[in-house]
């Protein structure tokens, strides 16, 4: 972001008509010494809790960011948050580990126009290389003996994680230079078992691996751009509870769930308000969207993501036009340090 925080509330009040009450203490981040940026865009989601929602929309790596333009092309706005992931598929193929670069370019560009970032990664299971197909690696399963070896400091496993990691760290910096701070969800969904990082609670469960990537990151890499957000799944039939695979407060900054049902029920949202001790919450992933009615009466959180093509939610356009033109919702032409009249819409280099 380009502007700073002091002006945020003056702006989003003189351009946009959408006030927002300043927060008098400075957030602190879970990373020791967070970049000007990444603290800057922590507090804006602090100040708009429980006022303001922002829309947000989640690409591929083939496609680049052209769902921005879907969207606009859908309701005439575009989301505030652009969601990138860095994949982990063949070449050329929709998750394609060779978009990496074009993402961070990307993610740098849709930055200076003043979009926020939010990046995931679908990890390669630690047992083999990339390039990989999704059922069998993202999807497959780690045996209670190679779990172990994995969170046990200086195994054959838990080293050839250390370099599965340091891929995505080379990109991150790129980031980190461009002083873009990013919403940085790592092992989404954990308190479910469909990914390989996933369904082991306690401490030397999921907790272990998300510590451990926070170390590699933070300690090891000096990524201090990075807003770490705890993605869990909604709660339901064989998906436990957020607390259980809860990390701890020291290293994360917002927590978030994914929702794909279409009732957004009460206990998920009461449930991360009582674990976030006051942090932000927020929605990073949805598969229908949440209605002007469900963000009145779950108000707290800073954003969501639509997972698939918004021409795709089964929602019509009438609908997606009022929510997005709403006040309690922000899409990117509201946000106050907003200062150009369209983005750029950069269509992928298929290889």
């Amino acid at each position: 972001m380009k502007i700073s925080r002091c002006l945020v509330g003056v702006l989003s009040g003189l351009l946009f008509s959408i006030p927002v009450a300043r927060a008098v203490e400075t957030p602190k981040l879970c990373t020791p010494g967070a970049s000007a940026e990444a603290v800057e865009l922590a507090g804006f989601l602090r100040d708009i809790s429980g006022q303001h929602t922002l829309s947000g929309q989640h690409n591929v790596p083939l496609l680049g960011s052209t769902r921005l333009a879907g969207a606009y092309k859908m309701t005439g706005r575009y989301p505030a948050v652009f969601s990138q992931d860095f994949g982990f598929s063949e070449p050329g193929t929709w998750d394609g580990i060779n978009y990496r670069q074009q993402i961070v370019d990307e993610a740098i560009r849709r930055h200076e126009e003043g979009f926020i970032i939010n990046l995931m990664w679908h990890a390669v299971r630690p047992t083999e290389d990339e390039p990989v197909t999704f059922e069998q690696s993202v999807q497959g399963k780690l045996t209670d003996e190679q779990w172990q070896e994995l969170i046990t400091s200086g195994t054959g496993l838990n080293e050839r994680w250390k370099s599965e990691v340091d891929v995505i760290a080379f990109f991150l910096k790129q980031l980190r230079a461009a002083r873009v701070p990013v919403l940085w969800r790592p092992y989404h969904e954990m308190n479910g078992d469909w990914f390989w990082w996933g369904g082991r609670p306690g401490e030397n469960g999921f907790k272990k691996l998300y510590r451990m990537l926070y170390d590699r990151l933070v300690h090891f890499h000096h990524l201090d751009n990075l807003i770490w957000v705890f993605g869990g799944n909604e709660i339901r039939a064989k998906v436990g509870p957020y607390a259980d695979f809860f990390p701890g407060h020291e290293v994360v900054d917002v927590l978030a769930t994914d929702i794909y049902s279409s009732n957004f029920q009460g206990h998920d949202y009461e449930d991360l308000l009582a674990l976030a001790e006051g942090k932000p919450i927020a929605l990073a992933e949805v598969g229908p969207l949440p209605t002007l009615e469900i963000l009145k009466k779950q108000p707290r959180w800073a954003w969501f993501t639509v997972w698939g093509d918004l021409g795709g939610v089964r929602t019509d356009r009438a609908t997606l036009t009022a929510l997005l033109g709403s006040e309690s919702v922000m899409t990117w032409e509201k946000l106050p340090w907003v200062k150009i009249k369209k983005p750029t819409i950069h269509y992928p280099v298929i290889k």
